[in-house]
């Protein structure tokens, strides 16, 4: 057999252990699809990357898909700081919730980021200067051999060679600024969403402290309810025990009494529940648990459902997504002109000094940029260049055209994105409006409704303790009753909700500093 060349073999060796090296992390993963993952972590109990933990179970054993804890992990963020003493209103709670909620800091520092990119791109009107420092050294040894014996000469340079350049783009054809006025108004895209962000929570917050109040209603409405119940239920014992009433009419108390205690108690689940859901919006901690006020009821302003023709026509021009919509066909129609500008010359000035130490001498300074490099320096020397030219984009494999079409492309799809959005917004004022006005005749007629069952409640349960009525009138009258609250108090607060929701759509809703519950719209 051929023996292998040393270097040949070598090569083959490493090149098959990297070939294993790639392979040989798939230890890193689980064994199978059926059994857990056993991670290891380090003294702290962060979990770290390598191969699985020993010791995994067993297939014969019932797998525990449990990660490890992280101690670091275990403390919980404190919740803001809120006076205890105080019941804070819906204007406290939006105030809380824009400082608060993770949301608004997010979007900030997304506008704050395309403010930079803007400000990159404003940044090619001036010269770049750079400066590099190189240290090199030479050595060298020769011998000759000659009938007159053997020679060897040796000698060796060093230095440091010092390079300052200047590259400056003096005329671009607009091209630069194409690019400004489109990271510009990427820029007023990004504060438009800060501002739809801060918009979102101001509804989502008066939504929930809404439906909170709704239901905190009727928890008030169960507690009344348990109340009627139990005079109900007192009026049937006080009657049998006259010898008027009957055991039916005791045990037909009794369950009226017990289902309005499950009605209590499914009443206070809902409230602890829209509790959280309130805190939930305001993106606060749940620990956290301010106290909220009672919303005054108030009689709903026959403003709020003004004719829509009058409401479309003041709402398209500041809804945040038709103004965003705006920007962008703005920025792409810029990016067309930036596009463009790539087919035509550019102006540039180009310049570089250099300084050359000690005895070495070096051929050439690599080009930094566009300027040329410098050339030629030895023993302590000065160097220089000054370079004013004209590039001419000549041919590029059709990348330009390919850009410039890309460019036209998306500026017709956001002008069409434009259009949709209007569109779009004129559909969704139009029906948050229908949804507004089904809500105000709703709660209209709720209160109606409300007053016919408490005259009707009042007179069965006056009869039935006089001994003129039957006990079904009073218990039927008395869920009717508890009926009509709770629709009286969910149709006001589906009116309000609505009507933040046209404010929503309409681009004009705003915290309701100072404002009453009925105007959540500045």
């Amino acid at each position: 057999m051929r023996r292998l060349n040393p270097p040949i073999a070598l090569a083959i060796f490493v090149a098959a252990g990297l070939s294993g090296c790639a392979t040989s992390s798939l230890d890193m993963a689980p064994d199978s699809s059926a059994t857990p993952w056993q991670p290891h972590t380090d003294a702290a109990g962060a979990i770290v990357p390598g191969a699985h933990a020993p010791g995994a179970p067993s297939a014969s054993t019932t797998p525990r898909y449990q990660l490890p804890a992280n101690p670091a992990l275990a403390a919980v963020p404190p919740p803001p700081a809120l006076d205890p003493t105080h019941a804070y209103e819906l204007p406290e709670l939006i105030d809380i919730a824009e400082s608060a909620n993770p949301l608004t800091r997010i979007a900030w520092n997304d506008a704050r980021n395309v403010a930079l990119a803007a400000g990159i791109a404003k940044s090619a009107y001036l010269p770049q200067l750079s400066v590099a420092a190189m240290a090199h050294y030479t050595g060298g040894k020769s011998s000759d051999t000659s009938q007159l014996g053997q020679a060897s000469i040796s000698g060796e340079t060093h230095g440091v060679t010092s390079v300052l350049s200047l590259e400056w783009l003096l005329f671009d054809f607009g091209g630069r600024a194409a690019r400004v006025e489109a990271a510009s108004q990427a820029s007023v895209v990004a504060n438009i969403g800060f501002t739809a962000i801060h918009q979102q929570v101001i509804y989502d917050v008066s939504v929930a402290f809404y439906a909170y109040q709704s239901a905190r209603a009727r928890l008030g409405t169960a507690k009344q309810s348990v109340a009627n119940a139990d005079a109900i239920l007192s009026a049937a014992q006080s009657r049998y025990q006259r010898g008027v009433g009957t055991v039916i009419e005791v045990a037909q108390a009794r369950q009226n009494f017990a289902q309005a205690k499950l009605g209590l108690v499914q009443a206070e689940g809902a409230e602890s529940n829209g509790y959280l859901a309130l805190i939930s919006a305001m993106g606060i901690s749940p620990l956290a648990k301010p106290a909220i006020a009672d919303m005054p009821t108030h009689t709903l302003s026959p403003a709020m459902s003004e004719p829509i023709d009058r409401i479309v026509a003041t709402a398209i021009a500041r809804r945040p997504d038709v103004l965003s919509a705006y920007a962008a066909e703005r920025a792409n129609l810029a990016k067309i002109k930036a596009a463009e500008s790539d087919f035509k010359p550019k102006v540039f000035l180009s310049a570089s000094a250099a300084y050359n130490t000690n005895s070495s001498s070096i051929s050439a300074v690599p080009g930094i940029g566009q300027q040329l490099p410098t050339v030629n320096l030895s023993g302590n020397r000065y160097g220089g260049t000054v370079v004013v030219g004209v590039s001419i984009p000549l041919y590029d494999g059709g990348f330009r055209s390919a850009v410039l079409a890309q460019a036209r492309n998306d500026a017709d799809s956001a002008s069409t994105r434009l259009a949709h959005s209007r569109e779009e917004a004129v559909r969704q004022i139009v029906g948050a409006q229908n949804a507004l006005q089904t809500s105000l005749s709703a709660h209209t007629a709720a209160k109606e409704l409300l007053a016919a069952a408490q005259t009707t409640y009042d007179a069965a349960f006056d009869a039935y303790r006089h001994g003129v009525g039957s006990i079904t009138d009073a218990l039927l009258a008395q869920n009717q009753l508890l009926a009509a609250k709770n629709a009286y108090a969910d149709s006001y607060s589906g009116a309000l909700s609505a009507a933040a929701a046209l404010a929503l759509a309409t681009g004009s809703i705003d915290a309701p500093a100072g404002a009453g519950p009925d105007s959540p719209v500045n």
